[in-house]
C-alpha cells in the first residue's frame, strides 16, 4: 500500500509573527501592544498557528507565557523565515522606508559579530539612515534612558533583574601573553574595563573565590587597549572565547585559574513600540544571532 504523503501546510506569516512577539515578550498583552494589536487577537492567532502545527507551542499559567519544547524548536526558524521574508519585501517594497535608527553595541561585540547584520540590514533598507554607537554598557543603558538610542546590545548577568531579551551567551575565559607574566609571590596582574564592567566582575570574583590576591595592572575603556595590553604582558584578562587573539594562549585550571561564569548579551527596546525601520533590524538581529548561535537562548 503506498505511504500517503504528509498534508502540506502553508504558514501565515502574520500567525508567526505573532507567536514570535509572544516569545520575545512573554506576555500576551505585551506582545498585543509591539503589534498594534489586542490580547485577544493575539491570543486568537497563536491557537490558529497551534492548530496548524497539530502543536502546542505556549505553556500558560496566570503569570507567565513560557516556550514549550516545540515552541523552542519553532522560534529560530520563525525568526528565519521572517528575516527572509523582510529582505525579501525590502529589497521589492520597502526601498522606499525612510526613517532613522539609532542603535548601540558594546564595542567588542560589535567588531565581532555585527558587521554583517548590519551590513545585510543597510542593504535591504537603504534609505533608512543607521547610526551605530559602540560603547560600554553603562554609557549605553544611559544614552536610552536620555532617548538618544532605540535598540542597543547590552551585556548583563544572567541571574537577577529582567533587563533585554536574552541574544547570546559569552563562554568567559582568562587570556594573557604566557606563564612567564604570572608572578611568582604577589597578586596576580588584570587587564579590564573600568567598572561596572561583567568581564571585570567575573576575573575579580572568580580570583577571590579562589583565594587568590589580585590587582588591577591596567585599565582601557578600548577593546584594542586592553588587547595591545595583554600583547605586551601587563597582565592576563577575562574575555569571551571567540574574542581572544590567536596569538596568546588560554589559561586554565593547569595554570592555577579558576573557571569564570558565563556572561549574556541582551537587546534593550527604548519603549513597547519601535518605529517601523528599528523593529526591523531589532527581527535582523535576532534572527541572525539565532542563527550564529547554534543553541536555544
Amino acid at each position: 500500500m503506498p505511504t500517503q504523503k504528509p498534508k502540506l501546510v502553508n504558514l501565515d506569516l502574520d500567525l508567526i509573527r505573532a507567536f514570535v512577539a509572544v516569545a520575545d515578550a512573554k506576555s500576551f498583552t505585551r506582545a498585543g501592544v509591539r503589534l498594534a494589536r489586542t490580547q485577544s487577537t493575539v491570543s486568537l492567532q497563536i491557537k490558529r498557528l497551534e492548530e496548524q502545527l497539530g502543536a502546542e507551542l505556549f505553556s500558560r499559567d496566570p503569570r507567565r507565557v513560557v516556550l514549550t519544547a516545540q515552541g523552542e524548536l519553532l522560534l529560530a526558524q520563525a525568526r528565519r523565515l521572517l528575516r527572509v521574508n523582510d529582505e525579501i519585501i525590502g529589497e521589492m517594497f520597502d526601498h522606499a522606508l525612510e526613517g532613522e535608527v539609532r542603535f548601540g553595541a558594546p564595542e567588542d561585540f560589535a567588531t565581532t559579530h555585527l558587521p554583517g547584520i548590519l551590513g545585510d540590514y543597510a542593504r535591504a533598507y537603504p534609505h533608512v539612515s543607521l547610526s551605530v554607537t559602540c560603547d560600554l554598557t553603562l554609557r549605553l543603558m544611559d544614552k536610552m534612558a536620555q532617548g538618544e538610542l532605540d535598540l542597543a546590545l547590552i551585556k548583563r548577568e544572567p541571574v537577577g533583574a529582567d533587563l533585554g531579551q536574552r541574544v547570546w551567551r559569552e563562554h568567559l575565559v582568562w587570556v594573557g601573553a604566557g606563564e612567564d607574566i604570572l608572578p611568582k609571590d604577589g597578586p596576580i596582574p588584570l587587564i579590564a574595563a573600568p567598572s561596572p564592567c561583567v568581564y571585570r566582575k567575573r576575573a575579580t570574583a572568580a580570583l577571590d573565590d579562589a583565594g587568590r590576591a589580585w590587582r588591577i595592572a591596567y585599565t582601557s575603556h578600548s577593546l584594542a587597549g586592553q588587547q595591545a595590553a595583554l600583547k605586551a604582558g601587563l597582565g592576563v584578562m577575562a574575555l569571551p572565547s571567540e574574542m581572544a587573539p590567536d596569538e596568546l594562549i588560554q589559561l586554565g585550571p593547569e595554570h592555577g585559574f579558576p573557571p569564570l561564569a558565563d556572561a549574556e548579551i541582551a537587546l534593550v527596546r527604548a519603549s513597547k513600540t519601535l518605529s517601523v525601520p528599528a523593529e526591523r533590524l531589532a527581527n535582523f538581529i535576532l534572527a541572525s544571532l539565532d542563527d550564529a548561535s547554534g543553541a536555544p537562548l
